[in-house]
């Protein structure tokens, strides 16, 4: 546990010492409802949107498949942004009652609220539940076959925080976890689950095992420390190799997803979506031109442009998905 001179760095006011600058929840939430907030990660909403887009990655591409958008869809967009803030939420908070011990000792975590003493670990179950059912809530307006993947979801989510515990890729368990939603979004809107899915999936894991292990190298020495694996320090020097390959493993099965999906019914389509998956990729590619495995300012930053990168691929599948519309 930390001493008093490690207290003595901890940022003021409660903040978060890896939190977004001028972040809305340390500028405008009550001070009653910032601990739980921070709990939530959201003064970090990198997360957010990296649990979002897979979900709006899956939608645009059944969108394509059945020939273009609809009224329904539009929610399943709306539900999916709510759900990710929910889920990503009540998924940190459980990360922090499991990882409570080991934040502590750790630089850049042990400002958040459990290890920093702003909320007890009662409040923070408490705070996790209520979360969930206003997810669970959501997802009772999908069809029945996506609220059972839905269900089926909470299990790599529980497992995920203690993988680090006993292999030395947890950052495949935060990919099963992390985008599940591909797979439901697509069972909403396609009523069961095939192929295209499957593959834009597997893109997606390849992708978190790029953009989490340049994340986990901000900790490489303090997990070294404390027992804690990852890829970044399983990988070491070798680590711009291993994220060529993630790269290329995405591009080509998110290339295989959008074809199997769109090739015979949609052509055109399949050509717009191949942009953004190819657009995509020069994104992954200048983030690994750029890193420096031992900068972690610059690793937090790339990291976080993964936002970007992702969004770029949404857009060729929505954009797919609308036209395949008209």
């Amino acid at each position: 546990m930390t001493d008093d001179s490690d207290n003595l760095a901890l940022p003021p006011d409660g903040r978060v010492a890896d939190a977004v600058d001028q972040n809305w929840v340390d500028r405008y939430a009550p001070g009653w409802s910032r601990p739980y907030l921070r709990l939530s990660r959201a003064d970090r909403p990198a997360g957010t949107w990296l649990l979002l887009i897979p979900c709006w990655w899956g939608l645009g591409l059944a969108m394509a498949a059945n020939g273009g958008g609809s009224l329904y869809a539009a929610w399943l967009a709306i539900a999916c942004a709510l759900g990710a803030f929910l889920m990503r939420g009540a998924g940190c908070t459980w990360n922090d009652l499991a990882d409570q011990d080991f934040d502590a000792e750790v630089a850049r975590t042990r400002s958040r609220p459990l290890p920093s003493g702003q909320v007890t670990r009662k409040q923070a179950y408490l705070w996790m539940l209520g979360q969930m059912a206003v997810a669970f809530a959501i997802l009772l307006t999908f069809p029945l076959p996506a609220i059972g993947m839905g269900i089926v979801a909470l299990i790599p989510v529980a497992i995920y925080p203690f993988a680090k515990r006993f292999t030395w890729w947890p950052q495949v368990f935060l990919g099963v976890a992390f985008n599940w939603g591909i797979l439901l979004c697509w069972v909403a809107l396609r009523g069961t689950l095939e192929w295209p899915a499957i593959a834009l999936y597997g893109a997606a894991i390849a992708w978190t095992l790029f953009y989490d292990t340049i994340y986990a190298h901000q900790d490489k020495e303090d997990d070294a420390l404390i027992g804690v694996k990852s890829t970044a320090r399983l990988f070491g020097e070798r680590t711009a190799g291993w994220l060529l390959l993630f790269q290329v493993a995405t591009i080509i099965l998110a290339t295989l997803a959008v074809i199997l999906a769109l090739l015979t019914p949609q052509p055109i389509a399949m050509l717009i979506a191949l942009v953004g998956v190819w657009a995509m990729g020069m994104h992954l590619n200048w983030q690994l031109r750029t890193l420096d495995t031992e900068d972690a300012d610059r690793c937090l930053q790339l990291f976080r442009s993964n936002r970007d990168a992702g969004l770029i691929l949404v857009a060729g599948l929505i954009g797919a998905g609308l036209f395949a519309g008209l």
